[in-house]
């Protein structure tokens, strides 16, 4: 279930909240207007590297590189962009160093995907004798 403005998330309540290209679980601090404050206490997945108007385009002019938001930092959410929370929180640490070795894992998977995609394309270049 995701909030909204006629359903906003109460001070204290523990939600998930998406911020940009990462995920992260915190503590609503302040709701009731536009957006809701959100104090960060766990990384739930990193953001994504790269230039987000291209995807998956390594010679864009601007590779962004972007930091996951940092433990007790507050961050001003639409309510849309939020859900509850279950479950225990993890430490802080624990949290950015899993969601960064995922994200990490992901990237290289992606990586492997292509090498042999790539290697079956010269494949069918050879079934096309070209």
């Amino acid at each position: 279930m995701r909030y909204s403005n006629e359903n906003m998330p109460q001070v204290d309540q523990m939600v998930r909240m998406t911020y940009k290209t990462g995920e992260y679980a915190g503590k609503i601090v302040e709701s009731g207007g536009a957006r809701a404050v959100v104090q960060v206490l766990a990384v739930l997945k990193h953001p994504q590297q790269g230039n987000l108007h291209h995807p998956y385009d390594p010679d864009v002019p601007v590779f962004h590189e972007r930091k996951a938001l940092s433990h007790n930092e507050k961050a001003l959410a639409v309510y849309s962009d939020l859900s509850p929370y279950t479950g225990a929180v993890p430490e802080y640490m624990d949290s950015l160093v899993r969601a960064l070795e995922e994200e990490a894992e992901s990237l290289d998977r992606l990586r492997r995907w292509a090498e042999r995609g790539l290697a079956t394309l010269e494949i069918v270049k050879q079934d096309y004798k070209l």
